[in-house]
């Protein structure tokens, strides 16, 4: 069977723009398929595409239906297999006219291209074997990229890190089946093929390698949907001024009544090359408004996924009622000490109030967030404190959450498998788990998959790609 149609594709020739849509100074075109090379012939005025080399350009002219000139044209030639795809790709670079680029995909269609679905070509290039599927995968995380450390841990799984690691523990788990099925066909000889310890050994070396992928994904998932940051406090600290300073962007609306934010805000910024999503809280105060008791709520569960906490006090009151409840969520959390409003008040006698309450070594900061002053100090103190690990382009993270669900039941099946092996469960029963484990595995690379799996996958992609 076409590997195109195991994973629900047709051998179509598909074209679409892969660059962002909207004018520009040049635009890409890309066609894929059995009849690429074909069909843009028939509008190619040029070189011929029969006697052009693999992964060679040249430049022509692009032709409508009726033979009118639509544009001059730089063409890339791609012959299959050693292409994006798999497949024959050519790629067209015309001037980027809105106008022009409707019309060269139009004169496509018209001589037998079909515009291609969201995802096609990462999906062909799955198909064909060019990439496994947490590569494709890896290649929307590489467009999606919004900061160095999330382009490094996409390019790594881009090219191979990721699936390289899941091979290796394939392999080991193969082994293990091996054994386990040696000792189901000799049960009954006297033929001695590996003790169970030896076995057991192998199954705790692939539980520590699973865990350690799996464990990954709370620093990979920060990396790439960015480190959430709460920022909390009582009513009227500043909170919502302070997000929009850190922002440098009226995101939250500011008002001097209590009680104005009711539920959680949230955007992203950039800052020293890490990606923070910072969360702009309800205020936290004794109150019997059913709504704001939920927006209060909402303030605890924000804390409890956030990786720093700004705590945000005002000067001109420090009110510090609410700090025992503040505190007790922010245990084990980064928590910085935001001092606000030293616009109206530069005596800071909140500080030493402060002190008192706050674990050891906590930092302090003084800003005035309606001001902006000392808000590059915050933001450098942020940076600071975040932890993140160190990231390179060999390194390998879990960033994507279908991963770490296959990841968690793999981990569940290998635990269970070593449970059977200290108890001394039969072969036949080991099996199972051992299969189950490859089974997961083998959903996040792509040996074993559906059709309902892969179109949410591909669905997210943009169309060029």
């Amino acid at each position: 069977m076409n590997p195109l149609e195991l994973t629900g594709l047709t051998g179509d020739t598909i074209c679409a723009i892969s660059t962002p849509p909207g004018r520009g100074g040049i635009a890409v075109v890309r066609v894929s398929g059995p009849q690429a090379l074909d069909i843009v012939q028939r509008r190619w005025q040029g070189k011929p595409l029969a006697d052009m080399a693999t992964h060679t350009v040249h430049l022509g002219h692009l032709m409508d239906s009726t033979g009118d000139v639509l544009d001059q044209a730089v063409l890339t030639v791609y012959r299959a297999p050693n292409s994006f795809t798999g497949e024959d790709v050519v790629e067209l670079a015309c001037h980027g006219s809105t106008w022009i680029q409707q019309q060269v995909i139009q004169t496509l269609i018209d001589a037998g291209c079909r515009l291609a679905t969201a995802g096609e070509f990462t999906r062909r290039a799955f198909a064909n074997g060019r990439m496994d599927l947490s590569q494709a995968e890896a290649v929307a995380d590489v467009i999606e990229a919004q900061s160095r450390a999330a382009h490094h841990v996409a390019m790594s799984q881009m090219r191979g890190r990721y699936s390289d690691e899941l091979k290796g523990l394939r392999d080991k788990l193969l082994h293990f089946v091996a054994l386990i099925e040696l000792e189901l066909d000799f049960s009954e000889e006297d033929v001695t093929f590996a003790d169970r310890s030896e076995v057991s050994t192998l199954a705790r070396d692939i539980h520590a390698l699973i865990s350690r992928l799996a464990d990954s994904y709370s620093d990979g998932n920060a990396i790439r949907n960015g480190m959430p940051v709460a920022i909390v406090g009582q009513t009227n600290a500043g909170k919502s001024t302070l997000l929009n300073a850190l922002l440098r962007d009226d995101r939250a609306l500011v008002s001097n009544i209590h009680g104005t934010t009711r539920d959680t805000i949230e955007d992203t910024v950039v800052m020293g090359g890490t990606l923070f999503r910072f969360i702009d809280t309800a205020g936290i105060r004794q109150s019997s408004d059913t709504v704001e008791q939920m927006g209060i709520e909402r303030t605890w569960q924000a804390i409890d996924k956030a990786n720093v906490v700004l705590w945000v006090v005002d000067v001109t009151s420090a009110d510090t009622s609410m700090a025992s409840d503040i505190l007790s969520h922010c245990n084990g959390k980064a928590l910085i000490a935001v001092l606000n409003k030293t616009d109206l008040d530069d005596d800071f006698a909140a500080r030493s109030e402060l002190n008192n309450l706050l674990p050891e070594g906590t930092p302090v900061v003084a800003i005035s967030a309606k001001s902006e002053s000392d808000i590059e100090a915050l933001r450098n103190l942020i940076v600071e404190t975040a932890t993140l690990p160190d990231v390179d382009s060999d390194a390998v993270i879990v960033t994507n959450a279908r991963h770490y669900q296959a990841l968690t039941r793999a981990r569940d099946a290998i635990a269970r498998a070593i449970d059977g092996l200290d108890n001394g469960l039969s072969g036949d029963l080991l099996d199972q788990d051992i299969r189950e484990c490859l089974h997961w595995l083998g959903e996040i690379t792509g040996e074993i998959t559906t059709d309902n799996i892969l179109g949410e996958i591909f669905a997210h992609f943009c169309v060029g790609k």
